[in-house]
């Protein structure tokens, strides 16, 4: 196992485990109020001190991972889940009208970013990390839709392939059976990196004030919390910041190990 991937695992696993930790214990209740312990520094009894209703910030970031997993992994599942039947089935009619309309509302989509969607779901629905997923998913359809069928397009010419026409396979069956499994390491991959962008989205929607509502702690919404205390509590900004960096940072590093392992042809020397 390479350095990247095995630090990758390494950093995300801690902060899996401390939301799943979060989900039946933390050191303190973070719906509680402490006004007579706000904005303490770390210490032995609060690791990374209180923020400014006197919460304790480690409880919070590790209840908060569970807000930001959560929606980046749904989003992620939702984009998959539309995107890559999209892209097989575009690349199984390359050049036909379906094909057209699929691409022509993938570019649709791209040309507005999650949080402009963001902002139209939550203007109809209403702010809530369910309407962030939504968001999300919607904007990591194209990234898989148009991956799967730039790989699908390039194996349907294969001889394979073309065995597989002759013998009387249907479209939808050969994209089932010999595309779907030879285009699942860059959809692995692709993931990965959805994940932590994901993780990056919902904080940026939370700080805004279009995820994740109170007392639901966020991480984006811890920082939006500091701004304007960051010169008296630094600590308050400095902890939920490196655990969105760390976070992102080892999903980068895992997905970029993957993409090595999966495909030979992409290992460097020295790994």
């Amino acid at each position: 196992m390479n350095r990247n991937l095995t630090l990758g695992i390494a950093l995300t696993a801690v902060f899996i485990i401390g939301a799943l930790v979060s989900l039946f214990w933390t050191p303190f209740d973070v719906t509680k109020l402490a006004i007579s312990q706000k904005m303490q520094t770390p210490s032995a009894i609060h690791w990374f001190g209180t923020d400014h209703f006197g919460r304790d910030i480690f409880s919070m970031i590790m209840v908060g991972a569970q807000t930001s997993i959560a929606v980046a992994l749904v989003a992620v599942g939702i984009g998959m889940g539309f995107g890559v039947p999209l892209g097989l089935t575009a690349a199984a009619r390359k050049g036909s009208l379906l094909d057209e309309v699929i691409m022509r509302g993938n570019d649709v989509v791209f040309a507005f970013p999650s949080l402009l969607i963001a902002i139209l779901i939550t203007a109809i629905f209403g702010p809530s990390a369910l309407n962030a997923i939504i968001a999300i998913g919607i904007f990591n359809i194209p990234v898989f839709a148009r991956l799967t069928r730039g790989a699908a397009l390039s194996l349907w010419t294969q001889d394979y392939i073309l065995s597989a026409r002759v013998s009387g396979k249907s479209a939808a069956r050969i994209s089932v059976e010999h595309i779907l499994p030879n285009v699942t390491n860059l959809l692995i991959v692709q993931g990965t990196i959805q994940f932590s962008l994901g993780i990056l989205a919902e904080a940026a929607l939370s700080y805004v004030g279009l995820g994740a509502q109170p007392p639901t702690p966020s991480w984006g919404r811890m920082l939006a919390d500091s701004q304007t205390l960051i010169s008296l509590a630094p600590h308050m900004a400095l902890f939920p910041g490196f655990a969105i960096l760390l976070t992102v940072l080892g999903l980068n590093l895992a997905g970029d190990g993957l993409r090595d392992m999966l495909d030979p042809r992409l290992r460097r020397a020295g790994r």
